[in-house]
């Protein structure tokens, strides 16, 4: 299951196959279940334009954008990734020579991005990208969400992170069940012990969450982030946004993630309870 994409732009085959290789296999650095199992894998988008890497942006979860600033338009396109997008994280990748300094700092000054050195830190691309991701960015922000929802135990907390990883595909207990590498009776009768919120309650939270975080992005409508996390329509992001929160989908930016999780631990964590969206 490809949960999340990083879109590049590059200029030799041998960049695109360096990026390919070290994320395609990645696990986005999480803990695996009691089975072992690795988690939901990361899709590299290669793109072959500016326009191309425009349309990923609107139509997929984007958890990076990795560009070449030495392409035609590559540094204005990362400094408008920066201004519409400024919650994806950028990352200059290139061969960079010693008498580049102006393009390096032009690529970390004016566009924001974190160079990484072509042929030089191959080795450790995973390292450098994976950490700095947007939903590595979310799972620090709420770092504090397994213990507020008393999500205790290794295989909650565990099945917190794989729900948090795959928010941008459809979610099923099954697919959650099998790369935690245990049965879908068995996550769902342990994810709710101790007092915890339901498994399906805390997908309802982690998109809600995720689309708050996305919202806060200029680049991105109500009607957008509704496509890219698997609604229907604008109208049941909002529907879920008041079940999880009492707001309506564009009241969701305003709280943040954080906020949202606090809307949901007043009272929202039972899937019988209505409030009325303020």
């Amino acid at each position: 299951m490809i949960a999340l994409a990083i879109p590049t732009r590059l200029r030799s085959p041998g960049a695109r196959t360096a990026i390919r290789r070290a994320l395609a296999r990645g696990d986005h650095g999480a803990g695996r279940g009691e089975g072992g199992r690795a988690g939901a894998r990361i899709r590299v988008i290669s793109c072959r334009s500016a326009a191309a890497l425009e349309r990923v942006f609107a139509a997929t979860l984007a958890d990076a954008v990795v560009v070449d600033p030495r392409l035609p338009g590559a540094l204005d396109q990362l400094a408008w990734c920066r201004a519409t997008y400024p919650g994806v994280p950028r990352f200059a990748y290139a061969a960079f020579r010693p008498d580049e300094a102006e393009l390096l700092a032009a690529c970390v000054r004016g566009a924001g991005a974190h160079p990484i050195v072509e042929g030089v830190e191959d080795a450790v691309l995973a390292e450098l990208i994976l950490p700095r991701t947007a939903s590595a960015a979310r799972l620090t922000l709420l770092g504090d969400a397994p213990r507020l929802l008393r999500l205790l135990d290794p295989l909650q907390e565990a099945a917190w992170r794989e729900v948090m990883r795959r928010v941008g595909t459809p979610l099923r207990t099954t697919d959650i069940a099998a790369a935690l590498g245990v049965s879908r009776e068995h996550l769902s009768r342990q994810f709710g012990a101790g007092g915890a919120p339901n498994l399906k309650r805390v997908i309802d939270l982690a998109r809600a969450v995720t689309a708050a975080d996305l919202l806060a992005n200029p680049g991105y409508t109500v009607r957008a982030v509704a496509r890219i996390l698997g609604f229907a329509s604008a109208s049941h992001l909002s529907g879920a946004a008041r079940r999880v929160a009492g707001v309506t989908a564009r009241g969701l930016s305003a709280l943040g993630p954080v906020g949202v999780l606090s809307a949901f631990l007043r009272g929202r964590t039972r899937s019988r309870t209505f409030f009325p969206a303020r």
